[in-house]
This record gives C-alpha cells, sequence and structure tokens, in this order.
C-alpha cells in the first residue's frame, strides 16, 4: 500500500491499470481533477455522491457488510 488509505490506493491503482490520468478520469466521471487527486491522496472529506461517481467509472463496487445484513436484504 502506498498511502495507508486503502480507497484511495484502490482508486488510484484502478485509474493507473485502466491507463487513465486524473484529468481523463475527472471528466468521465464529471467531477473535478481536484477531486480525483483529493480521493487518491486519502483526503477523508470528499462528497459521497462524486466518490460514488468516481467508483462506478472504474467499475469498483461497494459491499457494505452487517451482522443484520441478510435480514436487511430480507426486509427490502
Amino acid at each position: 500500500m502506498r498511502s495507508g488509505n486503502w480507497l484511495a490506493d484502490i482508486i488510484l491503482f484502478h485509474r493507473k491499470r485502466s491507463g487513465l490520468t486524473q484529468q481523463e478520469l475527472a471528466e468521465l466521471a464529471g467531477v473535478g481533477k481536484n477531486m480525483v487527486y483529493e480521493l487518491e491522496s486519502g483526503k477523508q472529506s470528499v462528497r459521497l455522491e462524486n466518490l460514488f461517481k468516481v467508483l462506478q467509472v472504474l467499475n469498483i463496487e461497494l459491499d457494505f457488510q452487517s451482522p443484520l445484513r441478510e435480514a436487511f436484504l430480507e426486509d427490502v
């Protein structure tokens, strides 16, 4: 791990493996280049909406885990 922030490292890894610059990723996700830089630097205060946009472009899926997950999925 580069930064010690697993999410920042995952985003950076996927962006580089995809052959995208920060600018290209930002344009595809509809966010600013600074936001991509902040994500890759491990900044803690980014908008969740923007994070999801970047993850979607990179085909990264979040999986929330909980002891009550199965009950929640049955109830929804």
